[in-house]
């Protein structure tokens, strides 16, 4: 298993895991996941890792769907200027590559802030650490396993 497959089961969370035949050749990993599993696309939600101020990595997770803010993000993180974080780095810090990167588990525990559109649903899916794996759980307790916050972070 993945370290956030480990990290929501050692933390004794509710949740499901959906596993499914990943197409290296599809364009978007969350509008695959949503196809393959027959779920909504609102409710399927993709890790992103940000520079902060060019010294502080934080993770966002947003709907498949949705662009985030950068002035939002820095925002809801106390920053000024955030970027998507350099490819390395995310490996770097979170153990996982890109496609696959989930906000559980992770090898440095970076800041998190979910979208609050999350909190319009009982469950959400986030990546479990590899294409083709999800984790379906609560948005509740995902910001408890991660000391995640809720905060506004899409582009309209």
């Amino acid at each position: 298993m993945t370290p956030g497959i480990n990290a929501v089961r050692k933390a004794r969370l509710v949740h499901t895991i959906h596993e499914y035949a990943h197409d290296p050749a599809s364009e978007s990993y969350g509008t695959e996941a949503a196809e393959k599993m027959s779920v909504g696309s609102e409710r399927i939600f993709k890790t992103l890792v940000v520079a902060l101020d060019e010294k502080e990595l934080v993770v966002a997770v947003i709907p498949v769907m949705s662009m985030l803010s950068m002035k939002l993000v820095a925002r809801a993180a106390s920053g000024k200027k955030a970027a998507m974080a350099e490819k390395l780095a995310v490996q770097r810090s979170t153990g996982y590559v890109l496609g696959g990167v989930s906000p559980l588990g992770q090898k440095r525990k970076l800041r998190t802030f979910i979208d609050d559109s999350a909190r319009n649903f009982d469950t959400m899916f986030v990546s479990g650490g590899r294409r083709g794996l999800e984790i379906e759980l609560a948005p509740g307790d995902l910001a408890r396993l991660t000391d995640g916050t809720f905060a506004p972070l899409r582009q309209d």
